[in-house]
């Protein structure tokens, strides 16, 4: 089976055929750096993190570039409210993003171009615009004329008519359609200005990511991406304003987008009092759970948000932990018993669900199919064990196969059922972990210690301890292996 991708243009799954293979270009709109990065990014990010991933996995050299748009109305609001310097406010909330964004195990961009270092760009490109009668200039303002590009509402679908209807546009009589854009914006009183022929201002928010993409991947490219809600008016403009540039169509050959992140079945926004930033989730989360938990639906689905539903998702990423570390265990205490599966056998039934891992991947990386495969592979593997003794040379496939796929997700897999508890004071993480493994460790060998002395009182005032640092202990026939819960 060859890998398919629902292209938005076309509304439907496609082979996919990049321009020029094995290379892919893929340009994906960035952050605009005013505010703490939230779960909504989370889910944009980690989407085409899954399909770069995927891809060069597959054998393609991926060329990903990401823009940081850090000159905006929302910078100079927040500016203004604050008296920070703009540019001091784009940098905070930049550095802030990439640190939430390595937590999440979310590999960077090739290029991270911003949009104050394209100005000049700009100015020649829209001045191009202007030339072919695609722009005119009001007063120091410039804005694209969409009735001259026929092809207008391809993306979303959208007749003009309907377009009008709904618009959230100010009406403005100097434009010749109130659904022509801003390509420059003519500079207010105390605001960031830059020269251009049409006096100072900056740059519309639509014309940067034209230009930023088309100077690194060139007038065309393979792939497009974002969020649901910038197929229209965002997308919908960069693609009118770069084929009327370039003259090339098509100017993108894929256009992919993610669904929204509701909470508690509404959609997340600051108005509702119902947004949350990672930091906040981090609190009570460990990233690597978040991670499972937006992976877990597909990445065109809308994905609910609540307590209730990140605690089911720790609770099955606690599960792929466990299994690591009762193979672990195994791997410690085995013996040399004669074994219930031979390699090969083992080796040959473990093929049938990295099939199925792939199979979900390539039809339209459909991640939450990929964790069920995963899933299915532990089921397979426990049961096996439980069936009797199993040679280390098997318990080590077995591990290696579960953590391969993992890894393909970018999951990093500590061998525990780790992290939160519902009523638990603090979140162990990743990094925490080893820490305490070792301090837990500890205290199950003293136990044991006082259990061959015979001090049954000391044994299980330890193991009241452990108990109450939520920690299960299972005495077995090869040792003693505990589990947080």
């Amino acid at each position: 089976m060859s890998l398919s991708i629902y292209n938005t243009l076309t509304r439907q799954k496609e082979e996919f055929q990049p321009l020029d293979p094995p290379r892919v270009k893929m340009y994906v709109c960035g952050i605009t750096p005013y505010d703490e990065t939230h779960l909504g990014h989370a889910r944009a990010y980690l989407t085409f993190d899954i399909i770069r991933r995927y891809l060069e996995e597959s054998g393609y050299e991926v060329k990903y570039v990401q823009n940081i748009t850090d000159i905006d109305d929302k910078i100079i609001q927040k500016s203004q409210k604050t008296g920070m310097k703009w540019s001091e406010i784009a940098d905070q909330y930049s550095k802030a993003y990439f640190e939430v964004m390595d937590k999440l195990r979310v590999k960077p961009a090739d290029k991270y171009p911003k949009a104050t270092e394209h100005i000049e760009e700009m100015v020649k490109w829209i001045g191009g615009l202007i030339e072919r009668g695609y722009a005119y200039v009001v007063n120091g303002d410039v804005y694209y004329e969409v009735d001259k590009f026929k092809e207008y509402g391809k993306l979303s679908e959208r007749k003009k008519k309907d377009m009008l209807a709904g618009a959230r546009v100010a009406v403005d009589e100097r434009k010749k359609n109130p659904l022509d854009f801003a390509l420059w914006k003519k500079a207010k009183e105390g605001e960031p200005a830059w020269e251009s022929p049409w006096g100072p201002g900056r740059p519309g928010w639509h014309i940067e990511c034209s230009v930023m993409s088309s100077k690194y991947l060139g007038e065309q490219f393979d792939i497009h991406g974002g969020g649901l809600d910038l197929i229209f008016p965002h997308h919908e403009n960069e693609i009118a304003q770069s084929e009327a540039e370039t003259g090339k169509t098509p100017w993108v050959k894929y256009w992919i987008h993610n669904g929204f992140v509701t909470v508690n079945k509404q959609k997340m926004s600051k108005s509702l009092g119902n947004f949350f930033t990672l930091r906040e989730i981090f609190e009570k989360f460990d990233p690597m759970v978040v991670r499972f938990f937006l992976l877990s639906t597909h990445y065109r689905s809308p994905i609910n948000y609540s307590d209730k539903e990140i605690q089911s998702a720790n609770e099955a990423f606690g599960r792929i932990c466990k299994f690591i570390r009762d193979i672990d265990f195994l791997l410690e205490k085995s013996t040399e018993k004669a074994p219930t599966i031979e390699l090969e056998d083992l080796e040959e039934e473990l093929l049938e669900y990295k099939d199925k891992f792939k199979v979900a991947m390539d039809d339209d990386f459909n991640t939450a199919g990929a964790i069920a495969a995963i899933f299915e592979m532990i089921h397979f593997c426990n049961k096996a064990l439980e069936e009797g003794e199993v040679e280390k040379e098997c318990l080590e496939v077995m591990k290696k196969s579960v953590l391969d796929l993992a890894k393909s997700l970018g999951l990093e897999i500590v061998s525990a059922t780790m992290l939160v508890r519902p009523e638990a004071a603090e979140v162990v993480t990743v990094e925490k972990f080893a820490l305490l493994g070792e301090k837990i460790e500890k205290m199950i060998a003293e136990r044991e210690e006082a259990r061959q002395n015979k001090d049954f009182k000391k044994a299980d005032q330890i193991r009241s301890r452990l108990k109450e640092m939520g920690v299960a202990i299972e005495d077995t026939p090869y040792g003693t292996r505990w589990v947080r819960h």
